[in-house]
């Protein structure tokens, strides 16, 4: 990848290989699926990084997540509370859900298909980190990242099949820092 660079204007440009362009879609892709308005589908393809639960219950109201990955991309506004949580809940997770499938959506169509480079708006180069920031939550929750990420990455082998997944979540952080650096 080539860093995110500032552009006058206030706009961000960077450059993907065509694998990294691909590997990006599809971590949004899984994300946007989770969260879609009806809740998460049934159990993912087998391999796919963010693998999930389908244990969000369906009714009248939203409940709180069973699937960790949803409970942390749709937190509660009040823990110590579960009926204040619920209430909150029911006015504001379907535009949660909608603001972050808008902003996903937003990468995808500012992401070339094949890699190449990007040239972002400064509205577009926020989206993109909103969107980013939800992939690594969601990558960060399956694989039980902590505090020392670099620890638990480096307590695996090569070989692990969880040892990629760890280094798909740090070149994420990179990407996300080159954006973060570049708006700045």
């Amino acid at each position: 990848m080539d860093p995110f660079r500032p552009t006058r204007g206030g706009g961000v440009r960077a450059g993907l290989a065509p694998a990294e362009a691909s590997l990006l879609r599809s971590l949004v892709g899984q994300v946007m699926t989770l969260i879609a308005p009806d809740g998460p589908p049934p159990p993912g393809q087998p391999g796919e990084l963010l693998d999930w639960d389908p244990e969000l219950t369906q009714g009248d109201q939203p409940q709180i997540p069973d699937d960790p990955v949803l409970a942390r991309l749709l937190p509660d506004g009040y823990r110590d509370d579960p009926g204040a949580a619920q209430e909150f809940r029911k006015y504001t997770e379907s535009s949660l859900r909608s603001a972050k499938q808008q902003a996903a959506q937003e990468m995808l169509d500012t992401l070339p298909e094949t890699g190449g480079k990007i040239q972002l708006t400064h509205d577009q180069a926020h989206a993109w980190l909103k969107a980013l920031n939800d992939v690594r939550l969601a990558l960060g929750v399956r694989l039980g990242v902590t505090e020392e990420f670099e620890e638990q990455w480096g307590q695996l082998r090569a070989d692990d099949p969880q040892w990629a997944a760890f280094e798909v979540y740090a070149w994420l952080g990179a990407v996300q820092e080159s954006l973060v650096k570049a708006l700045a």
